[in-house]
C-alpha cells in the first residue's frame, strides 16, 4: 500500500500501518507525521494553509497496531488556527504535533526565499536501490539519490548532506501537498550518521518545518532536491536544518531536526 493509498483511508477506527513503512522498529516518522497532519487539516478552515507544523516523536509508533488520532482547536483567531493533534496507540501517545495555520495578510515586505544549491541535475544522479533487510522499509516507496555529502556509516566529516528524493512507482496526477512534503522531507536519514564508520540507531526526537505558502506548483511524481546542514552533535544529539526545493529551485519547506544517534 503506497503512500497516497494510506493517505485515502478512513481513520474513524484507527488506521494500521502495514510493516513496509517500517523504520527500525517503529513506523516511517514521515507517514506517522502525515496522519496526524491529514487530521489537522481536516479540523482547520480551509482558507487557511497551514504555515508550520511542531512535532514530537513521543514513542515508537508501531506497524500493524490501530493509530486513532484525537484533534483539539487550542484558538481560533481572526487569521489563525492553532491545533493540536495526538496519534493515539494502546492509550498512549505515540506523536505530538502542533499545527498553525494562517490566512494571508496585507504587508508591506516581501522577501525573496533562499535559492536551491548548484548540484547536478535529478537526471544525471543515481538513485540507492532498495535493499531488503540493509535499507529501510519505507525506502521501497520512497528513493534518494545523493549528491553532496556521505551516507550513514559511511565516515564522512561533512556538514551538508542531500540530493534527489521522490516516490517510487506509479503516483496519482496531482499537486504536492503539505502531507507528501512530510514523507519527502523525512525520507533522508540523520545527517549525523555520516560521521559513523558502523551502524547505528538513530531517530528524530523533535521536527518543526515551516511551508512556503502558497505553495509552488509542482507535481506530486517529480524529484526534489533536499540539503540539511548539522549545525551541532553532542552527547548523543544532534540539532540539523534543512531546506527542500522544487527542481526548477523553487523553496518548498524549511524543516529542522533534533535527532538522537545510539552510538
Amino acid at each position: 500500500m503506497n503512500f497516497f493509498e494510506l493517505m485515502r483511508l478512513p481513520d474513524a477506527d484507527g488506521i494500521s500501518v502495514p510493516v513496509s513503512w517500517g523504520q527500525g522498529r517503529s513506523v516511517f516518522g514521515g507517514l506517522a507525521a502525515a496522519l496526524v497532519y491529514r487530521a489537522l487539516r481536516a479540523r482547520a478552515p480551509a482558507e487557511r494553509p497551514v504555515r508550520s507544523l511542531a512535532i514530537t516523536f513521543v514513542a515508537p509508533m508501531q506497524c500493524e497496531v490501530p493509530v486513532r488520532i484525537e484533534v483539539e482547536v487550542l484558538r481560533e483567531g481572526r487569521a489563525v488556527s492553532q491545533l493540536l493533534g495526538r496519534a493515539m496507540q494502546n492509550g498512549e501517545v505515540v506523536t505530538l504535533m502542533q499545527g498553525s495555520f494562517g490566512a494571508a495578510r496585507d504587508s508591506s515586505i516581501a522577501v525573496e526565499p533562499l535559492s536551491a544549491p548548484s548540484v547536478p541535475g535529478a537526471a544525471d544522479t543515481r538513485e540507492l536501490p532498495f535493499l531488503p533487510g540493509v535499507t529501510p522499509e519505507f525506502t521501497r516507496y520512497l528513493s534518494m539519490s545523493w549528491v553532496q555529502g556521505g551516507m550513514p556509516f559511511s565516515g564522512t566529516p561533512e556538514r551538508k548532506m542531500g540530493g534527489w528524493v521522490r516516490f517510487r512507482g506509479e503516483t496519482p496526477r496531482q499537486a504536492v501537498d503539505e502531507a507528501a512534503l512530510l514523507a519527502l522531507v523525512d525520507a533522508w536519514p540523520p545527517a549525523p550518521l555520516s560521521y559513523l564508520r558502523r551502524p547505528a540507531p538513530g531517530s528524530s526526537l523533535t521536527w518543526t518545518i515551516e511551508f512556503m505558502q502558497p505553495l509552488p506548483a509542482a507535481d506530486v511524481g517529480e524529484p526534489f532536491l533536499y540539503q540539511a546542514r548539522i549545525e551541532r552533535v553532542r552527547d548523543g544529539y544532534g540539532h540539523v536544518a534543512a531546506n527542500l526545493w522544487t527542481e526548477r529551485g523553487e523553496l518548498l519547506a524549511i524543516s529542522r531536526q533534533t535527532v538522537v544517534i545510539f552510538d
